[in-house]
């Protein structure tokens, strides 16, 4: 009985670090960025401030405000805590080099500012609806 119970929660442990591992996001874009697809270091360096241009395109992070999908996303694609973040935008702001990315209580109102705010990039959940954007592929490697 105890061999039984030990191998189901090392089951279900293990379901659960699978479906965590695997980012559940996916990166959206104003359909006016003319890039299809983003490397993770170049998304990177746009989330922390290193630079404002995909594939030639102007680009304007958002931020969710919180949740799981803001979570996995910085740390999956970012490389970032949200704390971490928070401090390297203030630091940003506060030398003038940079203002801080908008940010959203929902994913359907990031979608509309999106959609409707040139240059704008943000995320959200892969099963979330998202008409009026188009989806960046990322990619490991640097384009």
């Amino acid at each position: 009985m105890k061999l039984l119970q030990a191998t189901f929660f090392l089951s279900v442990a293990m379901m659960l670090f699978a479906a965590k591992s695997q980012a559940q996001v996916q990166v959206i874009a104003n359909p006016g960025i003319s890039a299809e697809s983003v490397s993770k270091a170049d998304l990177s360096k746009v989330y922390t401030g290193a630079t404002t241009q995909i594939a030639g395109s102007h680009v304007v992070p958002t931020l969710l405000k919180q949740g799981t999908v803001h979570n996995d996303f910085l740390s999956n694609y970012i490389g970032q805590a949200p704390v971490s973040l928070l401090v390297i935008w203030r630091g940003l702001v506060l030398s003038g080099q940079a203002t801080m990315p908008r940010t959203f209580d929902s994913e359907d109102d990031l979608i509309k500012y999106v959609a409707h705010t040139p240059g704008a990039i943000g995320y959200i959940g892969k099963s979330t609806p998202h008409e009026g954007v188009k989806i960046l592929t990322v990619s490991l490697s640097r384009h």
